[in-house]
């Protein structure tokens, strides 16, 4: 990683964090660009500027962080609905829809995403896409049972499937699940068909396409830090 790109994921994590207020129950997203905005607000809350919030973390990894961090943590039965999340994704689209899941916490993300009122995505301007599947596979995490025929299944739908590893064995989600990285490159003519029938198949747990979950992003990069919301009439430009 480059030092702009760690700077720029760096603006767009400190971005966000300014939007969390106090009294908020936070949403910690998973990543790279994300753990920027997990720091900001440990120390916003450390110097007094924030008080009486609380957190919920979208992977172990970053509940570990957070909770080195001095962030109260909630219990992971989520028993309070969320305020606010702050995520990274790795491809967004002009219309703000995210394929995620690169680092393997998709399932916790999208529960956390769907049990927050506000979702904000900040990522480095490498993370732009015209059209979802351009640049990065799309995660589908899988139970152990049965994963060939979830992979002949994705592969019917035209995907090149590659299951995950991690130095040379079988890659485990948080879950104890498996990943299916599956390429469809820039030929998923409609997403939704898409994640309608994936999330229709026994076997597949949970899938990396975050249909219309996103209501802001925040994307840093050499013009600059732009914050777009869903709906607005600014674009994201590729």
């Amino acid at each position: 990683m480059t030092d702009d790109a760690v700077r720029f994921k760096q603006q767009a994590g400190i971005e966000a964090a300014a939007l969390v207020e106090s009294g908020m129950v936070v949403g910690l997203g998973t990543g790279s660009t994300a753990i920027f905005a997990t720091r900001r607000v440990a120390e916003r809350l450390h110097s007094g500027e924030l008080c009486n919030i609380v957190a919920i973390a979208t992977s172990h990894a970053t509940d570990a962080a957070a909770r080195e961090l001095g962030i109260p943590m909630l219990t992971d039965d989520i028993p309070r609905e969320i305020d606010i999340t702050i995520d990274g994704a790795d491809e967004v689209d002009p219309s703000l829809d995210l394929i995620k899941g690169g680092g393997g916490a998709l399932l916790r993300e999208k529960i956390v995403a769907q049990a927050s009122r506000r979702q904000v995505i900040v990522v480095d301007e490498s993370k732009l896409s015209p059209r979802l599947g351009t640049h990065w596979p799309l995660p589908v995490e899988v139970l152990e049972f049965g994963w060939r025929s979830q992979k002949r299944f994705l592969e019917r739908l035209g995907a090149v499937v590659t299951p995950r590893k991690n130095n040379g064995d079988l890659y485990r989600t948080d879950q104890g699940n498996m990943i299916l990285d599956s390429r469809f490159g820039p030929f998923i003519h409609d997403v939704p068909v898409l994640a309608q029938g994936l999330g229709a198949r026994a076997g597949i747990i949970e899938h990396g396409l975050f249909i219309g979950i996103a209501q802001d992003l925040i994307v840093a990069g050499v013009s600059g830090v732009r914050h777009m919301r869903r709906g607005s009439s600014a674009a994201v430009h590729v």
